[in-house]
């Protein structure tokens, strides 16, 4: 079914947002409702329908409220108690879930830590929480052994059935524990006085930049999450929702337990996204919707076309970082319904959602005014914003680029709460104060956006992705969208490397390619020289053999950008472009010099 692009009015994408909005209008902060009463509602009006479906698992909602039962008692029978924090360091499997789950309903906060973390990224994890105690996967547990030292935690271990463990001092057989322990359920006087405002659990920033921080998540934005996109998506009683995300971040581990939660139906969960299992997935279960971020779309596009392609139940997705040539050639192919393409983060206090399937848009705000979003003009060149003649920063208008900043609303509804992070540095440094009125603050996304006269919002770049080169401000993100059509290509990462003795910065491409194909210097030059303006061709191209990226398959920057356009810092090949030749040519000094390129230093050498 193709995707015809007729815009609405916005009276029309109003009442589209109100399918979610008008399930959470009775939500307010300082209500006595929690996520563990959720889950026994659940238990007790939809007992026998399926809440986890896991390989051969079938994972009820009575079946998880005991189980949930049994992780409250165990943990407090490990002198664990209400407003103590665990951290929680699993693969994706139903425990995962059922243990935060459990640990609510003692009052218990729990943390959730990024698999890949260890050394100093997972000792800062631990201590930046003040971690009462780590639960651990058994596969996971060599992750103990990077620490420079104890850490100083009991350590309880879970280990899948017929994965033995034999535990060592101060180590728990976890699993074996809660096995043990009681199905009653614990006293609802453990969690008397805790309101939906008070945190659920923790989620970690993605940490692309510096340590990963800890952002407080709350049962009401919990709740929240999964009543709007299941409401926008129109969830009924037939709906199976697909999670192939890590359930320690908040795209796959609160959006998709939510609306299950919420909507009494199942959701499926695999132990990491694979494109060879995907539709084989679908049709099994009967999916009808599923959350994706990053290149999950594009990966599943690289395989080859089937005649049974739009043979499955998949109508729905939601998610983030969709780019507009993907979009459209996945919503064809495999005949989905609607995207709901968004944007936001873990810690944001603001969210938009594309209701209108306008290709390539992250949401419309149709009437901005009575909103808590603004968005201010931001200046490449200088890396800030915009400001007037009185020092202030200027709003955007209609298609200017800006950062979107969200205000900090202190009433009793959901709207604009800024829950922060454990670090109130952190929370400080996320805000900007006395933008408008000497008493308001505004949360700083981070994300430059562009909104266009009728409200639709287009993201552009990231902060301080964007570059200034020629004297033009390049776009990483648009001119990723473009090279990403080049046959053959399978992940494209674009930034901008500084030259020395030369003003702003170069495009650098890092390219991965696709099996069987590879990288033919003058095809790639023909392809980007034709689709983009001359300063927004590469200068340089990185041929990668992985692209570097988070476990949320959000594309690493940092690290690509300091090692520059050098081979011996890359070790991988780098060439550059020669526009006479129309082609581009391994860097060598010879080439760099005939070219009139500076060698490659280090920022701060």
């Amino acid at each position: 079914m193709s995707q015809v692009e007729i815009r609405p009015s916005r009276e029309e994408s109003m009442a589209r947002y109100m399918k979610g909005a008008s399930r959470v209008m009775g939500f307010t902060r300082d209500m006595p409702y929690l996520v563990p009463d959720r889950l026994e509602e659940r238990a007790a009006d939809s007992g026998d329908v399926p809440f986890i479906l896991f390989e051969e698992q079938r994972i009820t909602f009575a079946d998880a409220n005991r189980r949930a039962n049994q992780i409250a008692n165990a943990a407090m029978a490990q002198g664990l108690k209400r407003g103590d924090v665990v951290a929680l360091m699993m693969y994706n499997r139903p425990e995962f879930v059922l243990y935060w789950l459990g640990l609510s309903k003692a009052g218990i906060v729990t943390a959730l830590i990024n698999t890949s973390a260890t050394g100093a990224v997972l000792r800062h994890a631990l201590t930046q929480v003040n971690s009462r105690a780590l639960i651990i996967d058994r596969e996971l547990i060599d992750a103990l052994d990077t620490l420079d030292g104890p850490a100083g935690l009991p350590v309880l271990i879970d280990a899948e059935p017929g994965r033995e463990i034999a535990p060592k001092d101060g180590q728990i057989d976890f699993a074996q524990a809660v096995a043990q322990a009681s199905e009653e359920t614990p006293s609802a006087d453990l969690r008397k006085g805790l309101v939906a405002a008070d945190p659920l659990y923790l989620i970690f920033t993605s940490g692309t930049t510096g340590m990963p921080k800890g952002a407080k998540m709350s049962h009401l934005r919990f709740l929240n999450s999964g009543e709007m996109m299941g409401g926008l998506m129109e969830f009924n009683k037939d709906s199976v929702f697909y999670c192939v995300l890590p359930l320690y971040h908040g795209a796959g581990g609160m959006v998709v337990p939510s609306a299950s939660l919420a909507f009494g139906v199942p959701f499926l969960l695999r132990r990491k996204f694979s494109r060879s299992g995907f539709w084989p997935d679908v049709r099994r279960h009967k999916v009808t919707a599923a959350y994706y971020i990053g290149e999950i779309v594009r990966y599943l596009m690289a395989s080859p076309p089937q005649p049974d392609d739009r043979d499955h139940t998949l109508r729905k997705l939601a998610g983030a970082g969709l780019k507009p040539d993907v979009w459209r050639a996945f919503v064809d192919r495999f005949g989905i319904e609607g995207i709901y393409e968004g944007l936001g983060s873990t810690e944001a206090n603001y969210g938009i959602t594309n209701v209108d399937n306008i290709v390539g848009s992250v949401g419309r705000i149709p009437y901005p005014e009575y909103t808590n979003i603004r968005v201010l003009r931001w200046d490449v060149e200088t890396d800030g914003y915009m400001l007037d003649e009185n020092g202030k920063p200027i709003l955007a208008g209609p298609d200017e680029v800006g950062e979107l900043v969200a205000e900090v609303l202190y009433g009793n509804d959901p709207g604009g709460f800024f829950e922060g992070y454990t670090s109130e540095e952190a929370t400080e440094a996320k805000l900007l104060r006395g933008l408008f009125r000497p008493d308001d603050a505004w949360v700083k996304s981070g994300d430059l956006i562009r909104m266009d006269a009728d409200g639709y919002v287009y993201f552009v770049d990231r902060v301080g992705d964007t570059f200034r080169w020629k004297s033009e401000n390049v776009s990483t993100q648009e001119v990723e969208t473009v090279l990403a059509g080049l046959p053959g290509l399978d992940m494209v990462n674009v930034y901008g490397v500084r030259i020395p003795h030369t003003e702003g910065r170069a495009g650098m491409a890092a390219l991965t390619f696709q099996s069987g194909h590879a990288f033919d210097p003058e095809a790639f030059y023909a392809f980007a020289s034709e689709r983009l303006a001359s300063y927004a061709v590469p200068l340089f191209v990185r041929l990668s053999g992985a692209a570097d990226m988070t476990t949320t398959f959000k594309l690493r920057k940092g690290a690509v950008q300091r090692e520059g356009y050098d081979p011996a810092l890359t070790g991988e090949p780098v060439f550059v472009v020669d526009p006479a030749a129309q082609t581009y040519v391994p860097v060598t000094p010879d080439a760099l010099e005939r070219l009139g390129i500076a060698p490659f230093q280090q920022e701060g050498n």
